[in-house]
């Protein structure tokens, strides 16, 4: 059996300061295939410490010296994209043929590299100069649905900002946090900029949000855990960055075409066994085309292969953990209950497979708004199929949710679909399935969350402003904000 027996601070792989072993289940196994250690308060007291001291000097690195150093950590990063790749099959169930999960990070690392670049450090309005500098000591709380691509994300944009980093992976994914550590260990990056500490939520998760040597804390997770951590930090005023809970919406509007509109709702719903918080898991179809729409979502459905995520031609693994598959059937099992209609899969499980935490591909038709699938994060594979009578109540349908994250419409003409876009209240809104850009920023409106990362934005959340005064020869040859 695999063990991660240490922590990851100052530089050097070290012991808890009071060791506690979990095992790591293989969801497709239902068996332990690895020991993590976790650490406590104590050690987050540590990293901490060691990220301070780092900073001093960290902090005052020049652009071409933090360029360089993304560079060696995309050089070691790609050298283990496979381990990245198979690791995370055994940890969390994600299939070897997803390659955009261990893939997706080294676009984001050398987007922050290009952003970084080009940003203007300093800028004017008027006479006085505006400074974005580094905030300083950041935490960062990683989810296990996108184990290797998040954590990216937020330490990348952490370092090309020039703060040091105290990260904490779930522990459903702590194998592939430890192994992103040795990539930086790998790749030079200074004793004391980036540490890892493993551990619970309520240990080493609360003990980051509330130390008072932490200057930012970016959480990525359910809107639940979210709530604690921002309330946590208040303590010590710390700048807080979300990325919570979504229950996204899919407006198909009457001109659209509905092959192409449902043929995508299933694939990007179902992506990733449907733990996605951006995955359209409301599908809103006019009332008269809900029949000829349901087709096309059963045939796609049925397009996915269940099995072992270690099999190149699987295409959709197990859900995470026993927990989830539980929330997930109890779920499916209230829309049975509230009388949605049941088009293909359910709580049975799929064929041939007697073990592992697998979940049939499921459609729901005949959900109304108030029932439990159309509002609740199933975070599982299940789409609930909502009809609507026109596009004002399709609009007041997808935005009367408390989340915000994500929005989806397809239709034919532009000029109507662009009002609708605008009317959805998300962060995030894709045409005709358009692709995202890693340019582009993303985070949540409502209870999906508080701020924005990936691009300027996301390099901005790492950014203090100073207004500088008194330097007015200085300032006429920096380019001009709002001018």
């Amino acid at each position: 059996m695999k063990q991660y027996p240490h922590l990851y601070i100052g530089g050097q792989w070290t012991e808890p300061t009071d060791p506690r072993e979990v095992e790591l289940i293989d969801p497709t196994r239902e068996e332990a295939f690895a020991r993590v250690t976790l650490g406590t308060a104590a050690d987050v007291d540590r990293a901490v410490t060691a990220a301070r001291r780092a900073f001093e000097t960290y902090s005052a690195t020049s652009v071409e010296e933090r360029i360089a150093l993304i560079d060696r950590i995309i050089d070691v990063y790609e050298s283990r994209i496979d381990e990245f790749s198979e690791l995370i099959a055994r940890e969390v169930g994600i299939p070897v043929s997803s390659r955009a999960q261990v893939t997706g990070p080294v676009e984001h690392m050398r987007v922050a590299r290009d952003i970084l670049r080009n940003y203007p450090f300093e800028s004017r309005i008027g006479s006085a100069i505006v400074r974005r500098e580094p905030i300083g000591v950041c935490a960062l709380i990683s989810p296990w649905n996108w184990p290797i691509q998040t954590g990216v994300i937020k330490t990348v944009y952490g370092l090309a900002a020039g703060c040091t980093i105290v990260a904490k992976p779930s522990i459903n994914s702590a194998a592939s946090g430890t192994l992103l550590a040795q990539v930086l260990h790998e790749a030079n990056v200074p004793a004391g900029v980036f540490n890892l500490v493993n551990g619970t939520g309520r240990d080493v998760g609360d003990a980051m949000s509330r130390h008072p040597g932490v200057d930012m804390i970016s959480f990525t997770g359910s809107t639940g855990a979210g709530q604690q951590v921002g309330a946590a930090a208040a303590e010590t005023v710390k700048r807080v960055s979300l990325e919570l809970g979504g229950k996204s919406a899919n407006i198909v509007l009457p001109d659209a075409d509905l092959e192409k509109a449902a043929r995508w709702n299933i694939q990007r719903s179902f992506f990733n066994a449907g733990q996605s918080c951006h995955a359209p898991s409301r599908m809103l179809v006019h009332e008269n085309q809900v029949e000829q729409v349901v087709p096309f979502l059963v045939d796609e459905a049925q397009r996915f292969r269940l099995g072992d995520p270690l099999e190149s031609s699987t295409t959709m693994g197990p859900v995470v953990s026993a927990a989830q598959y539980k929330s997930i059937r109890n779920l499916i099992q209230s829309g049975l209950n509230e009388g949605a209609q049941l088009v293909i899969g359910g709580l049975d499980r799929p064929e041939g497979l007697d073990r592992g935490y697998f979940v049939q591909p499921t459609v729901f038709t005949g959900v109304t708004p108030e029932m439990t699938i159309a509002r609740e994060e199933i975070f599982g594979p299940v789409l609930a199929v909502i009809p609507y009578r026109d596009e004002d109540e399709a609009l007041r349908i997808a935005n009367d949710s408390p989340y915000g994250l994500g929005g989806y419409v397809f239709g034919g003409d532009r000029t109507n679909a662009r009002r609708v876009v605008n009317g959805l209240r998300a962060g995030r809104v894709s045409y005709n399935g358009a692709a995202t850009d890693s340019y582009t920023p993303m985070g949540g409106y409502k209870q999906s969350g508080i701020g924005r990362s990936m691009g300027r934005f996301g390099l901005e959340e790492y950014l203090e402003i100073k207004s500088v005064y008194g330097f007015d020869d200085e300032a006429e040859s920096l380019p001009t904000l709002f001018g």
